[in-house]
């Protein structure tokens, strides 16, 4: 729709014009509104506000700046917040639980306030893990003009004189389970790994998430590896608030935005830079929002394509920090371009489209977090697809951070993640074993728990290379080693995660893109008739959670509720 036709009030005019909409406007005008400014456009403001976690604590200071901004252009703004739950805070303990859960009570709690009130555009703020697909979920149900803004990353912390993130926080109880390190220095370090406000500063799920975004085309380009407490994030916000009513006047919808090229474009992003394997959950998921055919294993396809070029924690040595002054995601943007990879003509809420914005990308000269072409770390992305006898509809391992393609070994099952924590830490488990954690999946946890106090922990005992872990539940952005995640169907949904025993062979084969165990389809089948994978008493779980075990599907479509 061009500029010239598209009506910049075209869901407001039902809520604030003619005689027979006096009482809202009475309601409006009582805490604050004009006659004026219900006759200018109405645009949402939604963040995720909160004092439980550092992630998302800037989303307010945001907000004001962006509301600043669609004033200056013309708009009226009306702020509006949902709720948000911190992975890590609530890690290895059952309030993870919530985590998934609430991506979808996020996109819900959005869609119904912008559609009620019925906002002409909006501008979604995220922060932590689940609140930035949440938001993008969101607006593309919506399909009106809408612009996401990333909160940031957090800064690292210093600890005897090296840069720290959460992630070394995680390895060390397994450090310090090992006697490698006593409590004191545990301490020491938990109190200055986290400085501030912000996500977790790794190409963990957050930033993985926020880059992705950037390369759909829905947030501002160049925005999101600004860090949550530099100056110069506020001025972002107060851009994000003008260039939303510049997408509003143009008329450019989501729907035009979230193309099948621009999920691709996302996708190569992640595999690019070792992203977190949660990226494959909510690309599905917004893609099943915004109406896009797209399989799991087209991401293999992707990443296989996609040569490994960010050196970034996890598995590398920068933060997000670091890839900000390096070039931030426009850099990103330039080298899928140089290799060929960037679908150049997918739209951008900035205008134009990606090829352009790649093109303009600068790179600080002797930058080392983003590599040439000629120097990848690896020929092939961070990740790949498996399927199998374990995993029939699939699953994902992430390769980034380690260069173990194959490991045989027999199992070592445990029904639930508390339990494997407690052989990890007793020191239990073996070198060559297949940690087995089941009944974790979206249904069966429920909501899909991520394992990273289990896998930091064997990490920090000195296993990380000499085990491998399979899971029906998630893996946190800061997990790394031979890891298999998102195992579908999962137990609950009788997957044949269900019927694995310990001692099992199992094989895990990235080349030949295979997870399989030494059963036979029969002995499969008789030990899953036998199954009884434990479940929560309902009655002991909050009502969201229990209603999102009933309704979710597989991981290998998102797990959506619908």
């Amino acid at each position: 729709m061009t500029a010239e036709r598209f009506d910049v009030k075209h869901k407001s005019r039902a809520l604030t014009e003619g005689p027979q909409r006096a009482p809202a406007r009475a309601y409006l005008h009582g805490i604050g509104y004009s006659r004026e400014d219900l006759e200018k456009p109405i645009v949402g403001v939604a963040h995720s506000f909160t004092e439980t976690m550092p992630c998302n604590f800037n989303n307010r200071v945001l907000a004001a700046k962006v509301k600043q901004g669609i004033r200056a252009a013309g708009g009226t703004p009306m702020e509006c917040n949902t709720i948000a739950i911190s992975d890590g805070i609530t890690m290895g303990t059952p309030g993870m639980r919530a985590s998934l859960v609430s991506r979808e009570l996020i996109a819900d709690s959005i869609e119904l306030v912008a559609s009620a009130h019925c906002f002409d555009a909006l501008v979604a703020i995220s922060g932590c893990d689940k609140t930035i697909p949440g938001t993008v979920m969101a607006i593309a149900r919506l399909n009106i003009p809408a612009v996401m803004l990333y909160g940031g990353s957090i800064r690292p912390g210093c600890f005897k004189g090296e840069e720290v993130t959460i992630q070394q926080v995680f390895e060390a109880v397994g450090a310090f389970a090992a006697g490698r390190i006593d409590e004191a220095e545990l301490h020491s370090l938990e109190e200055v790994a986290s400085p501030g406000a912000g996500a977790c500063g790794g190409q963990f799920t957050a930033n993985t998430m926020a880059m992705a975004f950037e390369l759909l085309g829905i947030s501002a380009v160049g925005s999101a590896m600004v860090p949550a407490e530099d100056g110069r994030k506020l001025e972002v916000a107060h851009e994000v608030g003008e260039l939303v009513m510049s997408v509003l006047r143009d008329g450019l919808l989501p729907s035009a935005v979230i193309t099948k090229a621009a999920l691709e474009n996302a996708i190569a992003a992640v595999a690019m830079s070792g992203g977190s394997t949660n990226a494959i959950l909510h690309l599905l998921a917004v893609a099943k929002e915004a109406g896009v055919q797209l399989e799991i294993d087209e991401f293999d396809r992707i990443s296989e394509a996609t040569p490994l070029l960010c050196d970034l924690q996890p598995g590398g040595r920068f933060v997000a920090t670091d890839l900000y002054a390096a070039g931030g995601v426009p850099l990103v943007m330039r080298r899928l371009q140089e290799a060929g990879l960037l679908k150049e003509q997918a739209l951008t809420v900035s205008g134009g489209t990606i090829g352009e914005h790649a093109a303009r990308a600068s790179e600080t000269p002797g930058q080392e977090v983003v590599r040439p072409l000629s120097a990848p770390l690896a020929k092939t992305g961070g990740f790949a697809i498996l399927h199998g006898n374990v995993a029939p509809e699939g699953c994902v391992v992430k390769l980034a951070g380690h260069s173990r393609r194959r490991h045989v070994g027999p199992a070592r099952v445990f029904e639930g993640e508390e339990a494997a924590m407690a052989a990890v830490l007793a020191k239990e488990v073996r070198a060559g074993e297949v940690v087995v954690i089941r009944a974790e999946g979206p249904a069966g946890g429920p909501g899909m728990r991520e394992m990273l106090a289990v896998t930091a922990a064997i990490v920090g005992e000195g296993l990380g290379e000499e085990v491998a872990l399979i899971t029906d539940g998630r893996f946190s952005g800061a997990t790394h080693g031979l890891m298999a995640a998102h195992i579908a169907p999962e137990a609950a949904r009788g997957g044949p995660i269900g019927a694995l025993h310990d001692g099992d062979e199992i094989t895990i084969d990235v080349d030949a893109r295979r997870i399989d165990v030494a059963l036979s389809e029969q002995e499969i089948a008789a030990r899953l008739a036998a199954y009884q994978p434990p479940r929560p008493d309902p009655a002991t779980l909050p009502v969201a959670i229990a209603k999102y075990a009933r309704q979710v599907g597989s991981a290998a479509e998102g797990a959506l509720t619908h």
